[in-house]
């Protein structure tokens, strides 16, 4: 299976093709893929399902893709690394509506854009980064990443609101104030603790216990622990974090308490799922 690199912060590429892009392949990077004209098929893991102008795709390191070709396709591809996601170009919340992209996408085939009005966006922008990185005119680098920069946001939004799946275009948009506020604040357990969230939002607790349940189909704790438990999975999947790092980074009391929220979750040990992990990727 062929393992492709970036070496940029971030790349964007605009082509044409009239047959299969490439063989199933990973990337060490993630690309959002943009269909500006054609048809044909998506495969991302296990799903295949059809494409068509104007959607968009989000590809991260950890999937397997290819695309077949039923009519001359032009693609756009922004490939972004973790060297953008870190450096100052995004704000620190944007930082952290990224990290929620990465670990919340369902890595199924089909458009992200869920929000008509995002779609309406989408395309304008695209359209002008295209332009930027063909005219090269003056002032060009700072425009194409301003551009790129919102192009992200966006994505992130559309994501952001239609997880959990029970969330709809209809939503209260508390319900979506309120995810946003956990993902902002997930590595600082305080504010994420019951009690400042209903002061924040200036609600009780029971309210906010039922409200949380009856829009996102879960309760307010579940999703909690099964967020961070995402962020948990994929630093020891895709990254060479030690065990104490994590724990500091996502604000567990100690390995001993981070280990046993694990555990309970898992049913083994990070390292054993690490180890575990790694095991089934060579295999």
């Amino acid at each position: 299976m062929k393992r492709e690199n970036l070496y940029e912060p971030f790349e964007i590429v605009c082509k044409i093709s009239h047959e299969c892009t490439k063989l199933e392949h990973q990337h060490s990077f993630f690309e959002l893929v943009y269909i500006l004209s054609g048809t044909g098929k998506q495969h991302i893991n296990e799903y295949t399902l059809d494409y068509k102008s104007g959607q968009m795709f989000l590809i991260t390191p950890q999937d397997y893709h290819s695309f077949d070709v039923d009519t001359a396709t032009e693609f756009f591809l922004l490939r972004f690394n973790d060297i953008y996601i870190k450096s100052k170009a995004l704000q620190s919340e944007n930082i952290q509506r990224l990290e929620f992209i990465l670990q919340n996408a369902n890595h199924k085939p089909g458009c992200i854009l869920k929000n008509q009005s995002d779609k309406n966006l989408v395309r304008p922008l695209i359209e002008a980064l295209v332009r930027e990185v063909a005219n090269r005119d003056l002032y060009d680098k700072e425009i194409t990443q301003q551009l790129v920069n919102t192009l992200i946001v966006v994505v992130a939004r559309n994501i952001a609101k239609y997880l959990p799946q029970q969330i709809s275009e209809n939503t209260d948009e508390k319900i979506v104030a309120i995810l946003n506020y956990i993902q902002a604040n997930i590595y600082e357990p305080e504010l994420v603790r019951t009690e400042n969230i209903c002061r924040h939002f200036g609600i009780s607790e029971n309210y906010l216990g039922r409200y949380f349940k009856k829009h996102s189909g879960e309760t307010l704790q579940s999703y909690i622990t099964n967020y961070k438990l995402s962020l948990v999975e994929y630093r020891l999947k895709h990254s060479d974090k030690r065990i104490n790092e994590i724990v500091a980074e996502l604000g567990f009391t100690d390995q001993s308490h981070f280990n046993k929220f694990f555990r309970q979750q898992k049913g083994m040990s990070p390292k054993a799922f690490r180890e575990h992990f790694m095991n089934a990727r060579v295999a």
